[in-house]
């Protein structure tokens, strides 16, 4: 007998997905280079050329190393390079022992979720949100809550945090710099947002951990630094994957790093060797540990992600979006020009213009645009974007 839940999924895939499938499929029809295809979060800028230099020595240089299986935890070596980078960057004492290996950042999170609720429990996030974080969570038996967005600014809705936060919630999930809206939690939110987790966690009469996903962290804007989550909160489990900053979404490789002092961080690794037994995540490849560890100080030409950043909410603004202006990702979030956002998204693909509604990341009325693609297509695409405007909605 086939499994229900999973059953159930299938009709419920992802709408990224499937308005991506929907792209290709148009491309085959009127030249992919005809299609504005805003759906897919997938990196467009090449692997710095350091890195494809590394893949070949490791690949070449040492077979069983680069080829065979790693210890539970992740490669010893890697595991210290890791933690060192974090400590020069971000002032923590982290070790070895604070690091986890993984497979992505899904597969980090995967870990993180099981290290601190059983069924039953709550994690609670934010809108606007990744919608894979639903299938995440739930399908681990805790509950996911999305706490209302503050549409304002994309930073937390704290009145709406705080009736939400019962005795039930073990974990607060954050994404900064986030996607969709490509905002940067400031200082000032991630300090008030510990505060209250310190609080509560005090009246409740147990921990309440902070699981932050960073996929975007080196993705951010006009010379600014995302702020780092750890440092404001002990009780911090980071999520990064390698993914983003480096062109890499294919290799699936990432790593939890538990804050140091949280309280038994270095048994929550060892944990998560033991998770990965059950789940499968276990053992991300060899050859990407070796070559990440290598390049940690290093990224792609990220700079094309701000000038495509720039030239759309430029358009958008002068054609009458309303748009808080994304400091990192590359991702932006306007409101759409009607109520419905999907009947807004339907009418944009009569101009092969591919955007995605906002409906599940928890803000109906607007709509996502993942930019990066070429500058010399996002250049394109505004003529069919005004076309889109005046003729639908002027």
């Amino acid at each position: 007998m086939l499994v229900q839940k999973y059953k159930d999924m299938l009709s419920g895939k992802s709408v990224i997905r499937q308005l991506s499938e929907f792209a290709t499929a148009r491309g085959q029809e009127i030249g992919y280079e005809n299609v504005f295809d805003y759906s897919l979060g997938n990196p467009s800028v090449p692997v710095p050329q350091d890195l494809t230099f590394t893949i070949i020595y490791y690949a070449t240089m040492d077979t069983q190393l680069a080829h065979g299986y790693s210890p539970s935890l992740g490669i010893t070596s890697v595991r210290e390079a890791v933690a060192a980078s974090l400590e020069k960057r971000f002032g923590l004492p982290y070790r070895k022992e604070h690091i986890f290996m993984a497979s992505g950042a899904a597969g980090a999170l995967a870990h993180a979720f099981r290290l601190v609720t059983e069924p039953g429990d709550e994690i609670l996030t934010f809108a606007p949100f990744f919608p894979e974080y639903h299938p995440y969570v739930d399908l681990t038996g805790a509950v996911l809550k999305v706490v209302p967005p503050d549409t304002e600014n994309f930073q937390i809705n704290f009145e709406k945090f705080r009736e939400m936060l019962s005795k039930k919630v073990m974990a607060v999930l954050i994404n900064t710099p986030n996607n969709p809206s490509g905002v940067v939690y400031s200082e000032e939110t991630l300090q008030k947002l510990a505060d209250i987790l310190r609080e509560k966690s005090s009246e409740y009469g147990h921990d309440i951990y902070l699981i932050s996903d960073e996929p975007y962290r080196e993705i951010v804007f006009d010379g600014a630094v995302a702020p780092c989550v750890s440092r404001y909160y002990d009780n911090t489990i980071m999520c990064y994957s390698f993914s983003k900053a480096l062109s890499l979404p294919g290799e699936r490789i990432g790593y939890v790093a538990v804050n140091p002092n949280c309280k038994d961080a270095e048994v929550m690794i060892n944990m998560c060797g033991q998770i990965s037994r059950g789940i499968g995540h276990n053992c991300p490849p060899s050859l990407f540990q070796l070559v990440t560890a290598r390049m940690l100080d290093q990224t792609a030409d990220l700079s094309v992600y701000e000038t495509n950043r720039n030239i759309l909410y430029s358009e958008l603004i002068n054609l009458g979006f309303t748009c808080v202006k994304p400091g990192g990702t590359f991702y932006i979030f306007p409101k759409a020009l009607e109520e419905d956002a999907k009947v807004f998204c339907e009418k944009a693909l009569k101009y092969d213009l591919i955007l995605v509604p906002g409906d599940t990341f928890g803000a109906p009325g607007y709509f996502r645009m993942a930019y990066c693609i070429d500058t010399e297509k996002v250049e394109r695409s505004l003529e069919a974007l005004r076309r889109f405007v005046k003729e639908q909605y002027s």
